[in-house]
């Protein structure tokens, strides 16, 4: 352990990564961090492993080995990487309409939307109309009718409008469909992901974690909120007919997986959004994925598919949602000019407030990075972007090592 001059810093980086842990040191001295945690994984083996500062912003509790936290749309990687596996075992192809495993989803027009469309965010089903309160969210059965009667927003597959929550919906009532034992995705998630690869990460959060266990999010203050974001998306934040307002604040909105007696919602799946985990989880998972998938079972075609570059709906990458170019594929985040992290063939998925992770499947790297202090940048966190630049350079250091040698 090394302690800066206000920050306690515990963890190691391995030889060659030394450059990530001095990044990792600078967020606390110089970039405003709070508390928060980096790992890497490099085919398959740790090579950082990080966590310093405080939990909870109030109380002085610091940051430990085993400190949760809520990931926001991070999540989003994780739930993808269900549906992958599910690929995997031939139970769901990402061509076919959603309506071959979902018959009911067919209505309103949407029989033509494929399962890469969905998971693209280019169905435009970004919204959900009908009231979605906690019950309606812990009732899988009554969610599946609502999302079925869900109007699309314009013609799928010609705009992207950032499914902020209800994607994760309409991946967990496909994966029920898809697999043989019908579980919900944070159900899967735990069985065929975590408890094999013993991560410390849960979609659906039990009552067995206490809450000492769970960092809390310090916000960002009023002004960061009001100069960190372009102006348009800050805007239509507090607009409630806007496309960006319907898809994260309502129905049933960010809100939902938060709990202020236990920190985080217990025993409620928003695989959008609520996940809890440690850097650690995410490194390790997005680590099998990028160096062959065989601790999963994972074949190669499924993740030569998720390297591919994505697809653009037919206008285009713009994000009526997030007012801005974004690129999406098969539930992932790809990497973009506006958006650039790993290399070409990467996937992963960003969270509000600063939350990362990804693979990069050319490397070998897995890449996780949480905190407790929620930024307001929309193109990666400071904190994150000199944590990744850091581990750039120290793969491409060692890369061109190995070709001298």
């Amino acid at each position: 352990m090394t302690t800066t001059s206000t920050t306690a810093i515990s963890g190691f980086a391995r030889t060659g990564f030394e450059s990530v842990r001095r990044a990792f040191v600078e967020n606390f001295s110089r970039r405003h961090e709070l508390g928060g945690a980096c790992a890497v994984y490099l085919r398959g083996q740790p090579v950082v492993d990080l966590w310093g500062g405080i939990r909870h912003k109030h109380t002085g509790e610091p940051w430990e080995h085993d400190t949760l936290v809520v990931i926001h749309s991070a999540t989003k990687g994780l739930a993808a990487m269900t549906l992958a596996i599910a690929h995997s075992r031939g139970w769901l192809d990402y061509e076919r309409p959603v309506c071959e495993y979902w018959p009911e989803f067919a209505q309103h027009r949407k029989q033509r939307i494929t399962v890469r469309q969905l998971l693209a965010h280019q169905a435009g089903l970004f919204a959900i109309d009908e009231p979605v309160d906690r019950a309606t969210v812990a009732d899988p059965d009554r969610m599946a009718v609502i999302l079925a009667r869900q109007k699309p927003a314009w013609e799928p597959g010609t705009r992207q409008a950032y499914h902020a929550i209800s994607l994760g919906f309409y991946e967990s009532e496909l994966l029920r469909r898809v697999d043989p034992r019908h579980r919900t995705l944070g159900r899967f998630f735990q069985d065929e992901i975590a408890t094999p690869l013993k991560l410390d990460a849960v979609i659906r959060v039990p009552d067995a974690i206490p809450n000492e266990r769970m960092a809390t999010l310090a916000p960002p203050s009023r002004l960061k909120m009001l100069l960190g974001f372009p102006p348009r998306l800050t805007l239509d934040a507090f607009n409630r007919h806007s496309n960006i307002y319907r898809a994260l604040i309502v129905n049933p909105g960010s809100g939902v997986y938060m709990d202020p007696q236990r920190v985080y919602a217990r025993n409620l799946e928003v695989p959008s959004g609520g996940a809890v985990a440690t850097a650690r989880a995410i490194a390790c998972a997005y680590g099998v994925f990028s160096s062959g998938g065989r601790e999963l079972g994972l074949r190669r075609e499924t993740l030569d598919l998720l390297a591919a570059p994505a697809i653009p709906p037919t206008h285009g990458f713009h994000d009526e949602c997030l007012k801005g170019e974004v690129q999406f594929a098969l539930g992932f985040m790809k990497p973009s000019r506006v958006w650039p992290f790993g290399g070409a063939r990467s996937f992963g998925s960003p969270g509000a407030g600063g939350a990362m992770g990804y693979a990069d499947p050319d490397t070998g790297i897995g890449y996780g990075y949480v905190t407790s202090q929620m930024g307001t940048s929309l193109a990666g966190d400071p904190r994150d972007v000199a944590l990744r630049d850091a581990l750039d350079a120290a793969v491409a250091i060692s890369a061109h090592s190995r070709q001298v040698a």
